[in-house]
């Protein structure tokens, strides 16, 4: 054979031999072995799961039909430590779906859901893999477990039992359908709710429109207008367009129209229409539940949250909307009586609400966003966020660029602890972009656990929809979103100090309504001059920010506390009232969605709006009869804060402490354990509604 044939034949083996390669079945040759993005492609998901799975239920199979005496070792830890290539195959494809999607994508994730939930129900379905739970679990007061172990022990068996295993073979071919279509739906819906954000944009030539807004809002949409190659301005619903629009926007037609926009998504009638999805999401889940002998979904999923019981979240509510409501109505009044004194004859109508709110607060405190943002330089506000966890944990963080991302926006950090070791990666995505969901939010690519000499640290992202930089500035935040951001970083932390044994207890494995402690927390320091002057420095001037505008920024925290707080609890009442059906839904969504939440109302209804058809947190989220944490959490930060307002914004004895008995425990004991642990005591609601100014 001569040299040009050798040549040849090599060429096409080492093409056919990288065509059969794929990456995600590979080891991460990676720094800290995160995600080999640049070399993923979307057709290796597909194959890559499917052999996850298979290698998921070799190791399943394994535990199960061990031969040996059921013990924790060889069942309990053994099962959670299964799986594991499917886990991170899973957690950077389901990532990429929220962040950086496509069509292509989301046809996959149609593809693999199914496949993914059927693995789960072969796990908890599986009567002889229960079988062997069941023994140890009937031995756990002899078995000298620590308390880690415990809650695996407990949490396994009470996740098998709540998944099907004491149903009939009949009922659990049930189960089997209805898991497997709700993951479907919930995966549809959000999709939905992201082509209508998508699917939006306004588009104005005439200037005179336009009065009103800011310089930066102008710069912003003209931006977006010439990266679209028109002439003019364009304005959609995500956040840094949308919010501006409202607040500044002097056209009263046009923020209706943005309002409307906004408020109706997935609620048209055409193609991404979600009522039917809720028809059929709410129903499937009532199913559920009563097949697993519960009266109403609510009831299913309050069994394992720190309420307890819906009787748990209606008291919070109550209590919280006894001292909300009538104070949100006297706010009204008064952005009534601003409004008319400002020229307005009419009714005051949501798309009113906050243009004039903003006028009357920037009349009473003489602040608004415009005023701040200079303050808020991206980059400065990100080394003043990883400053305060310095300052309280000691941690540090590195740039890396030869860690791969997913898109060129992204930016990948080392994370260290005090005595130089390594902790976690972290991804940070500032910026709205096409395939990415509306919103922010907190994950992982690869979760924290210990197994041998094997010590996983975790690989964490967070992920936002900010204010872009333009032409001639720099991103700038609104303070809002800089709370934002401490909000998610408070998450992250909660994920990258994780120090448990078992993945499946570590970091925000928690409770639904314990998981927000960290994340808002965090948000009580955006206020404190103490921790502004790290920081916030003008972007052109470097000039501190004045004392006078962090005793603005204070002094309107509870500008609207009361408006504020009812439109929390009007989600929370929607929630319940969703979740605590106990007859199939057939009725009209809209109108449900009303007569829910009608005690919290203080604005005429709006037909053409509807919250339930773009509401991802209950539909397409974990938040099912849970929307009520965030509130629920509330009581938990102001009281946990308290104790850094008494003894130190830094003081790192409390800081240590918060970080031991809450950030690194993850879910390995009980919520109200740990933090009785930090505090010494229960929290009680007082904390709260002395910060809110409702007492």
């Amino acid at each position: 054979m001569n040299k040009l044939k050798l040549i040849t034949l090599f060429l096409i083996i080492s093409v056919m031999v990288n065509a059969q390669i794929n990456p995600l079945l590979e080891e991460f040759k990676t720094p800290h072995e995160t995600a080999p993005f640049t070399e993923i492609k979307n057709e290796h998901f597909l194959p890559a799961f499917k052999k996850a799975i298979k290698a998921g239920e070799t190791e399943v199979n394994a535990v199960a039909e061990n031969k040996a005496e059921p013990t924790f070792e060889n069942t309990i830890e053994a099962l959670d430590r299964a799986g594991k290539l499917l886990g991170r195959t899973a957690g950077i494809f389901f990532n990429l779906v929220s962040a950086e999607t496509s069509d292509e994508l989301q046809q996959i994730a149609q593809e693999v859901s199914p496949l993914i939930t059927k693995f789960q129900n072969d796990i908890t379905l599986n009567p002889v893999l229960f079988e062997r739970i069941k023994t140890v679990y009937n031995q756990k007061n002899n078995l000298s477990l620590n308390a880690e172990q415990q809650t695996l022990l407990e949490n396994t068996y009470l996740n098998f039992v709540r998944k099907g295993a004491n149903l009939s073979d009949d009922e659990k071919e049930k189960f089997r359908k209805i898991s497997t279509e709700l993951s479907k739906l919930s995966l549809k819906f959000g999709e939905n709710v992201r082509k209508e954000t998508n699917n939006f944009e306004m588009h104005i030539t005439d200037k005179t429109k336009l009065s009103g807004l800011p310089e930066s809002a102008l710069e912003a949409a003209a931006s977006k207008a010439k990266s679209k190659n028109k002439e003019g301005w364009i304005f959609d619903i995500t956040m840094p367009s949308y919010m501006p629009f409202m607040q500044y926007a002097d056209n009263r037609e046009l923020r209706e129209k943005m309002y409307l926009a906004y408020m109706s998504k997935s609620f048209k009638g055409n193609e991404f229409d979600n009522r039917e999805n809720i028809h059929k999401i709410i129903n499937l889940k009532l199913e559920m539940a009563n097949l697993l002998g519960y009266k109403n979904y609510a009831d299913y999923a309050l069994e394992q949250r720190m309420a307890i019981n819906q009787q748990g979240v209606y008291q919070l509510l109550e209590d919280l909307y006894s001292a909300s409501y009538k104070v949100a109505q006297n706010e009204k009044e008064e952005i009534k009586a601003y409004a008319k004194k400002s020229g307005f004859t009419g009714e005051i109508m949501p798309w009113d609400w906050t243009y004039y709110s903003e006028k009357l607060k920037e009349e009473k405190f003489d602040l608004n966003d415009e005023m701040l943002k200079p303050y808020f330089e991206l980059n400065k506000v990100v080394d003043g966020v990883f400053g305060l966890a310095t300052e309280l944990f000691g941690i540090t963080f590195k740039p890396n660029k030869e860690i791969p991302v997913y898109n060129k926006e992204v930016v990948p950090y080392e994370v260290y602890d005090a005595d130089g070791s390594f902790l976690a990666v972290l991804y940070t995505d500032f910026h709205p972009r096409p395939g990415k969901q509306g919103g922010a939010w907190m994950n992982d690519f690869k979760g924290q656990w210990k197994e041998n000499e094997k010590y996983s640290r975790p690989h964490i992202t967070i992920v936002m929809n900010f204010t872009r930089p333009t032409e001639t500035k720099p991103a700038l935040l609104t303070f809002s979103e800089v709370e934002t951001f401490m909000h998610e970083f408070g998450h992250a932390l909660h994920g990258m100090l994780a120090n448990s044994t078992y993945s499946s207890l570590s970091g925000t494995n928690v409770y639904r309504d314990f998981v927000e402690l960290p994340s808002q927390i965090m948000e009580n320091w955006a206020v404190e001059k103490e921790f502004l002057d790290r920081f916030a420095t003008h972007y052109k001037t470097g000039e501190p920010i004045p004392a006078e505008l962090v005793e603005k920024i204070k002094a309107s925290q509870n500008y609207l506390a009361g408006y504020l707080s009812i439109r929390q609890l009007s989600f929370g009442y929607l929630d319940m009232a969703w979740h605590t059906l106990e007859k199939p839904f057939d009725g009209d969504v809209k109108q449900f969605e009303e007569e829910a939440w009608k005690k919290t109302q203080i604005f005429p209804v709006i037909g053409e709006a509807c919250m339930s058809t773009q509401f991802n947190h209950l539909f397409a989220g974990g938040y099912a009869a849970g929307y009520y944490s965030y509130k629920w959490a509330e009581v938990l930060d102001a009281d946990a804060f308290s104790v850094f307002k008494e003894k130190g914004l830094f003081n790192r004895e409390v800081a240590e402490s918060f970080r031991k008995n809450i950030l690194e425990k993850g879910g390995t004991e009980h919520p109200m354990v740990l933090y009785k642990r930090f505090r010494g005591q229960e929290p009680t609601v007082d904390a709260l509604l002395e910060r809110s100014g409702l007492q």
